[in-house]
């Protein structure tokens, strides 16, 4: 029996901004990304984290919204609803560049965490494209990662119990594009990190 070819990983850090907890009662509001690493059976390599990235302001979905999550954001939804770009244009150019950026490797969403910004972008993606690049499970969280290198239970993780070299020096705005980098930074050193107590 042939050996299966296994296709290298493009891990691709994505972090959103929305105006409340769901998809489809609420709306995305922005959409950033950036390149983190390539992995292949040599191990992984990390990329320039603004080399290759993806930034897009949405037009709401809905009118309601969660005011205390429009807060975090910033995002003006009003000026959105001129001029946001349509979710369907928008979500179309984000798979193409995925696509393009990708190549022959399979793209996996990485997130910190993952849950909140894959429910919203995989929503937003079968909802607008009816596709995802990323299939219905090509997503990693970084708390788990995390956890599981550490040797910790999920729920004691958070970024301010994370040794310091393992974070990105870049501050942390609520800006999805700077946050896609910045996370990116944090992924590509966990998974160069052996775990606590090991030598680098």
């Amino acid at each position: 029996m042939a050996a299966r070819r296994i296709r290298p990983s493009l891990y691709i850090s994505v972090d959103i901004e929305a105006d409340g907890p769901i998809p489809g009662p609420y709306s995305m509001l922005s959409l950033g990304a950036a390149v983190a690493g390539m992995q292949d059976a040599e191990g992984f390599t990390a990329a320039d984290p603004e080399k290759d990235t993806f930034y897009r302001e949405l037009r709401p979905i809905s009118d309601e919204f969660v005011p205390e999550a429009l807060a975090v954001s910033g995002l003006d939804r009003e000026r959105l609803r001129e001029e946001g770009v349509d979710p369907a244009l928008a979500l179309a150019q984000f798979t193409r560049w995925v696509r393009e950026v990708g190549g022959d490797a399979q793209p996996v969403m990485c997130g910190y965490p993952a849950s909140y910004d894959w429910t919203f972008l995989y929503w937003y993606l079968i909802r607008f494209t009816g596709a995802s690049p990323f299939g219905h499970s090509g997503c990693m969280d970084m708390k788990t990662l995390y956890a599981t290198k550490a040797g910790l239970p999920l729920r004691a993780v958070a970024k301010g119990t994370m040794p310091r070299e393992l974070l990105s020096r870049r501050r942390h705005t609520h800006h999805a594009l700077d946050d896609a980098v910045e996370q990116a930074e944090l992924f590509a050193n966990l998974m160069a990190w052996p775990g606590p107590g090991s030598p680098r």
